[in-house]
Formats: C-alpha cells, structure tokens, sequence
C-alpha cells in the first residue's frame, strides 16, 4: 500500500469482512483517531527536546504503530464524508501560504493573528 487511495480501499475491504461499517461513523472515527493521536504524544511525554529527537528502538517503534493508526483512522474518515485527503492538502496549503507569508513569519512561531 504505498498511496492513499490503495489504503482506503484496503480499510474498506477490512472493515466490511469484519462487518465493522456499522462502528464507522465519522464520530466514532474521529474519537477513536483523537485517541490514537493521544497514544503518539504519550510516546513523548516528559522527554527532553534531545531524548524526543532520538527515540530508542522500542519508542520509535512505537511511534511508528501510532503514526500509521493516525493515518489509518485519518484516511477511514475521508472515505465516510467523501473528503479528497490530497485535493484538501492543496486547499489547505493554499489557506497557510496566505496566512503565513514567508517574509513575515519567518523565523517566527507566531499565529498569524499576531502578526
């Protein structure tokens, strides 16, 4: 699976030979996502800036598991409001660009309501 719409089709496919439609509600996929996305910051909790850089084998492991939940429950919820993960990206992207020129913000961690 090395793209996103082979990785939806094949979360199609697992959750209906599972008989799992019927869970998919995209508020119960974004709940079980904010969740998984809880699991990837525990990785992180109380490492220092350096330790976060350099994972071990076992948390980048870990953090790899998570990453993928992510993305699983993040493509699973695309399907289910029929969103375009990649048209959105370029829609969003183009939102940031205006929201945070280059030569305003660079350099700078502040909201563009800040600037």
């Amino acid at each position: 699976m090395q793209d996103l719409e082979s990785i939806k089709q094949y979360l199609r496919k697992f959750a209906k030979d599972r008989e799992w439609e019927q869970f998919h509600s995209p508020k119960n996929l974004a709940m079980a996502l904010s969740v998984e996305a809880a699991e990837l910051v525990e990785i992180f909790q109380w490492l220092n800036p350096e330790q976060a850089a350099n994972l071990n084998a076992k948390q980048q492991a870990a953090a790899a598991d998570e990453i993928a939940d992510v993305l699983l429950y993040l493509v699973r919820i695309a399907d289910r409001l029929d969103i375009d993960i990649a048209h959105a990206v370029t829609q969003k992207m183009r939102k940031n660009e205006q929201k945070y020129p280059a030569d305003l913000v660079r350099g700078s961690a502040k909201k563009y309501s800040e600037y």
